[in-house]
């Protein structure tokens, strides 16, 4: 992608900055999913469903990616596998553990910890190509997030496939990472994060800002004009207050694994919910879900209490 220099955030409000990153994701997204569409085997005959409506191709389906298809954040998951690969430092890996360990606890996205994880991973991704990490985040996929999908939320998603229609992700994700868990999943394709790249080579800037909020529901609203969909007819799916402008887009809003402010969204507009965890489940991918790093983390911050007595 070309640079774009004079493109600044000094120099654009923050709503032409979501349009631009929606505009850019929405581009990238169609690439993709081209691109997909020429290695992805036909899918076979559909039952007929209520809902989806069968054969309607004016019609798609959103989905958010972090703790709606898959449990925790693909960013954090991401971190890992680079630090695995001697991208970074162990300092950096305590902050990556310790945001994710919250997120999984919380159920909800701390802005601050979202914009520490994304300019991390620019710093560490800057120079490097993009055909590298676009590899790397195959073996990444296999390692940590594979046994991360919600079978729930992957189940609705078949059922529109089943039905004939396209399934998007929309995450903050870089959209290499969230273009390898699209195709993986066997979607269509992807709306997420756009990192400048000149020559094939990361130059460590966003193109706009996160895909994020009011970004995504922009990134929708493009990819649907483009594709010449009927956001009435299409489907979103979130766990996020945050989504609300994308959810509220769409004929056909599911709140999946809400947190507490869209839960109550959801009601009082009498939104369709649904959620995946349970007590039990929900104590297993809490404290334990960084998986080795999560204890670093841990370590890490009472080690820090300690030294904070002491002083």
């Amino acid at each position: 992608m070309a640079a774009l220099g004079w493109l600044t955030p000094r120099k654009r409000s923050a709503t032409a900055r979501s349009v631009l990153a929606g505009e850019a994701a929405a581009e990238a997204a169609r690439k993709s999913s081209q691109e997909l569409a020429q290695v992805m085997p036909e899918d076979e005959t559909a039952a007929e469903l209520g809902f989806p409506v069968m054969g309607d191709d004016l019609a798609a389906a959103f989905f958010d990616l972090d703790n709606t298809v898959m449990q925790g954040a693909a960013i954090f998951h991401f971190g890992r596998g680079l630090y695995k690969r001697k991208f970074f430092q162990r300092r950096e890996l305590a902050r990556f553990a310790w945001q994710q360990a919250w997120f999984r606890l919380a159920g909800v996205e701390d802005p601050e910890h979202m914009q520490d994880a994304r300019d991390s991973a620019l710093s560490i991704v800057k120079g490097h190509r993009v055909s590298e990490l676009m590899s790397i985040g195959e073996e990444i996929y296999d390692e940590y997030m594979a046994d991360r999908i919600w079978p729930g939320t992957r189940a609705l998603a078949q059922a529109h496939l089943d039905a004939g229609q396209k399934v998007w992700l929309v995450t903050a994700a870089p959209i290499e990472t969230a273009t390898i868990i699209a195709r993986r999943l066997g979607l269509t394709g992807a709306l997420g994060t756009v990192a400048e790249s000149m020559n094939g080579v990361y130059t460590g800037r966003l193109v706009g800002e996160p895909l994020h909020g009011p970004a995504k529901a922009e990134a929708v609203r493009a990819l649907a004009a483009a594709e010449g969909l009927d956001l009435r007819r299409c489907a979103a799916y979130s766990d996020s207050h945050n989504d609300i402008p994308m959810l509220s887009l769409v004929g056909h809003p599911y709140a999946i694994n809400p947190d507490a402010k869209l839960r109550r969204h959801a009601r009082e507009r009498e939104w369709r919910l649904r959620d995946y965890r349970t007590g039990r489940k929900a104590a297993k991918v809490g404290i334990p879900a960084a998986a080795g790093v999560g204890a670093l983390a841990g370590g890490t911050a009472a080690a820090m209490a300690l030294h904070r007595r002491r002083r």
